[in-house]
């Protein structure tokens, strides 16, 4: 655990909230195979009568390369304009039409993915007992029930002061705009009295100090090349369990 000297003192000095990161930060990092993701989200695709000219739409491999690809092009509008999209927009930008009630498949694939880290209910417990708010804010496609269910089924949700999605709002990490939704979503106004904890350079430290915060770098996690951003920020601290935020921001606060 490390912290930059000089950070956190003088006028303004005293933290409201911390905000976290979800995938990498919140949960463990996981290496994913993107091919078998695809292939189980093509699994939504509505199907389509097969005749010789058109068998290719009834291909699950077929639309499984059209979603990895159109995956691509959504995350680097991410990346790079911070536009936000949902499960919907992936299969629009694939050409394919889905149906939602068919997304069992992808989210049985990615629910193992999904599991809270033990030390998250201690950690939160703790900053909120310091009287700091709590919040989360994720860059996902997925709709809010499905996190906030993840939350609830691991027993931390009722311990979260206000939680922003990507994919219910305009914008996406590294965007101030972003950082400023979780803000108000935890009831606080200036940034320089927020802390942001996550797993990327780029999205989380850059983006959180773009914003007036501070930042925390938890370097578990191995980013994809094409969700690697244009900047690397310099953390404020660096933390290697999430035990250890709470040592870090009660020097700061």
């Amino acid at each position: 655990m490390s912290a930059r000297p000089g950070r956190g003192t003088g006028p303004g000095a005293g933290l409201e909230a911390v905000i976290f990161d979800w995938g990498g930060t919140l949960t463990q990092w996981h290496d994913v195979d993107f091919h078998a993701e695809s292939l189980a989200l093509a699994g939504a695709v509505r199907r389509t009568p097969s005749t010789a000219d058109d068998a290719l739409l009834d291909d699950r491999g077929e639309h499984a390369a059209r979603l990895l690809s159109a995956g691509d092009v959504v995350w680097g509008r991410s990346r790079d304009h911070q536009r936000s999209a949902t499960v919907a927009d992936l299969f629009e930008e694939a050409g394919l039409d889905h149906d939602p009630d068919l997304l069992a498949a992808y989210y049985e694939f990615w629910e193992p993915h999904t599991t809270t880290d033990p030390e998250v209910r201690p950690l939160f417990e703790a900053l909120r007992a310091d009287g700091l708010k709590v919040g989360v804010l994720s860059n996902t496609l997925w709709p809010r029930e499905w996190h906030v269910g993840f939350f609830e089924r691991d027993g931390v949700y009722d311990l979260v002061d206000g939680d922003v999605y990507s994919s219910e709002i305009a914008w996406t990490k590294p965007s101030p705009l972003a950082f400023r939704a979780a803000m108000e979503a935890v009831g606080v106004t200036d940034p320089a009295r927020c802390v942001f904890v996550g797993d990327r350079l780029f999205d989380d430290v850059w983006g959180a100090q773009h914003a007036g915060m501070r930042a925390i770098h938890l370097p578990h996690s191995r980013i994809p090349r094409g969700q690697v951003g244009h900047t690397e920020g310099v953390p404020d601290a660096v933390v290697h369990r999430l035990g250890e935020v709470h040592g870090i921001v009660s020097g700061w606060a």
